[in-house]
């Protein structure tokens, strides 16, 4: 069969405003909440608030995504803000990996788009199969030294906001003279009436610059989401004029479980509405479609670009590598082995009854 290379501009115009528009707005989210972090959410407030053990703060992060929803285009600057605030790299990354999975959106939409397709074991095993990828990684990253992993600019981010010791201690004092001071003396409706105006302006203060910290990291990943987008148009383009070579390729199970979650890197599709299109690509078997849903939110070109604004290039290299090997390794086997399947069907069948049910007589039974 021949592979088609060309496609006319208003195709490619198309499909990039598709895929930009669809994107675009959880950006402008993701960084909008990340500047908010920034100026109101206290240093170290994350990592005081997790399991003192690292370990259990991994596992613990992989369901963040329950608290914290956010899809695969806006995470990248919320976890640039929190690493800064604090919340371990380790951590960081697994909230990354497992957020655009583990979201009720997601989850929900998994649940229609395989209706009468094993929904419950599509469902669960789709969280289940992102959770232990992204707590993989993070117990990995965890043993990597941090100047391996990230950038320069997001270490110098990191260590700039962590406070010095005599920093630590003059704040401490100055509170505590503070409190001294104020106790046991009265003061005037002028003073209060002053002292609320100061206040008013500090609030305005910080919300213009929570929206210029949204607005920084708006522009610098909005460069590299815009070039990601712009390749993965054309790549959608060659899919849809090369279906017919595509379900050719993928004829046994090693080739479509690879050729999968490389259409899932290319096609770069949001994870809130991937499920719809893996369940209806019929030519291949459910670990291939299960490799397609979990890759794609983890992995895709857009977001290559994405975490060029964290990740060193070395690093990221491996790390892309890795995501398919375990991604493939896990799918292939999921399916193999039809891990939770039977038990996945019991609960179905007991939440759902059959629709061979039939009620007769008035609404009775038969």
């Amino acid at each position: 069969m021949a592979f088609v290379l060309a496609f006319q501009q208003s195709d490619f115009a198309l499909s990039f405003l598709s895929l930009f528009l669809e994107g675009a707005p959880y950006i402008l989210l993701g960084t909008l909440i990340s500047g908010f972090i920034d100026v109101y959410m206290p240093a170290n407030v994350l990592e005081r608030a997790l399991p003192k053990n690292k370990f259990l703060a991994i596992l613990s992060c992989g369901f963040m995504g329950l608290l914290l929803p956010v899809c695969e285009c806006a995470v990248v600057p919320v976890i640039r803000r929190l690493v800064a605030k604090g919340l371990p790299v380790s951590c960081a990354f697994t909230y990354m990996l497992a957020a655009p999975i583990l979201n009720p959106i997601t989850i929900w939409s998994t649940w229609h788009a395989f209706d009468k397709q094993d929904q419950l074991w599509n469902v669960v095993s789709r969280c289940g199969m992102g959770y232990m990828v992204a707590v993989i990684v993070g117990i990995i990253v965890m043993f990597l030294p941090l100047e391996r992993v990230l950038r320069d600019s997001v270490l110098k981010t990191i260590r700039s906001a962590k406070p010095t010791k005599k920093e630590h201690d003059h704040s401490h004092a100055h509170d505590h003279d503070h409190e001294h001071g104020c106790c046991g003396h009265d003061h005037n409706h002028d003073d209060h009436h002053h002292d609320h105006d100061h206040s008013h302006s500090d609030e305005k203060n910080k919300i213009v610059s929570a929206m210029r910290s949204g607005m920084r990291d708006a522009v610098d990943v909005g460069v590299y989401f815009t070039i990601g987008v712009c390749l993965a148009a054309m790549f959608n383009i060659l899919y849809n004029s090369n279906q017919e070579t595509f379900s050719a390729i993928l004829s046994n199970p090693v080739a479509e479980t690879g050729g999968m979650m490389m259409l899932a890197f290319l096609l770069s599709v949001c994870s809130t509405s991937d499920a719809f299109m893996a369940a209806t690509y019929n030519f291949v078997g459910a670990g291939a479609k299960m490799s397609f849903m979990v890759l794609g939110p983890m992995l895709d070109v857009k977001l290559v670009f994405l975490y060029q604004t964290v990740m060193k290039k070395k690093f990221l290299l491996w790390f892309t590598v890795g995501i398919f090997i375990l991604v493939g390794l896990m799918s292939w086997t999921w399916e193999k082995y039809e891990i939770g399947k039977e038990a996945a069907t019991e609960w179905e069948m007991k939440i759902s009854p059959p629709d061979e049910i039939k009620f007769l007589d008035g609404g009775k039974a038969r």
